[in-house]
């Protein structure tokens, strides 16, 4: 995987998928931006243990649904380090219930996260990109954004139009030097996934052939070949990472 020390904004970043995320790009030599919404103890914390591995990181706390503190957030990279070569739209968040007993604002605040946060950041650094015909941007979706899943609607449906997101961007931008990919990882073996039940996480499991949980490891690396140069001729693709449960 070839990089040139470039600059990469990974949202959601500070624990799970996207620190693997940040970690593995950060390994590779890319200058790294940690974008979340945790408290400033944890956020320096994540930023130390990286730099102690020799990686040049920066750390933002900033929702990914405030366009303007979006807007500053990328504005200050690009005057710290001069441009914003790879996004990684990883921030999300669920709100698992039942569609019929589903709140309002269940089914807004997944939606805000999922896909507005995606456009805000998209909005913001693409512009950059197109200046420099150049940039690698990675969205993170879901398999049940294809398959859907029960008691999910709103996080189905949000990683749904991620899909769509992407596609179609990656129509309008790819004659600039730009791609645009998705992944759509199964089930991860996350903090966030830790805390299921312990039956649900049996039923989940048994469903996958491989019968184990994939590791934020093995989306990171996929996240790092796709942020590449070598990744160059892909572009408007969905990359499927969930041990044989759902295939093409």
């Amino acid at each position: 995987m070839v990089f040139d020390n470039q600059v990469a904004l990974v949202t959601g970043a500070a624990r799970g998928i996207g620190l693997a995320i940040a970690r593995s790009l950060g390994r590779s030599g890319v200058r790294v931006v940690i974008n979340d919404i945790v408290s400033p103890e944890e956020m320096e914390n994540t930023v130390e243990k990286l730099r102690a591995e020799d990686m040049e990181v920066a750390g933002y706390i900033a929702s990914v649904t405030d366009r303007e503190a979006i807007h500053k957030m990328v504005e200050d990279v690009v005057t710290k380090w001069g441009q914003v070569d790879i996004l990684v739209n990883n921030a999300g968040v669920t709100r698992d219930g039942l569609f019929v007993r589903m709140k309002d604002d269940d089914w807004n605040t997944v939606l805000e996260v999922c896909v507005q946060g995606t456009y805000n950041c998209t909005k913001e650094v693409l512009r950059y990109m197109m200046k420099k015909r150049y940039g690698r941007i990675i969205n993170i979706s879901s398999v049940v954004g294809v398959m859907g899943n029960m008691g999910q609607v709103n996080y189905s449906t949000a990683k749904a139009a991620i899909l769509g997101f992407t596609k179609s961007l990656a129509r309008e931008v790819a004659h600039l030097g730009i791609t645009v990919n998705a992944i759509a990882p199964g089930f991860i073996d996350t903090e966030m996934t830790r805390k299921l039940p312990e039956q649900v996480r049996e039923v989940w499991l048994n469903q996958v052939p491989m019968k184990r949980w994939g590791e934020p490891e093995e989306v990171a690396q996929l996240v790092s070949f796709l942020a590449s140069k070598s990744a160059g001729y892909i572009t408007g693709q969905t990359i499927h990472i969930n041990g044989g449960l759902f295939m093409i």
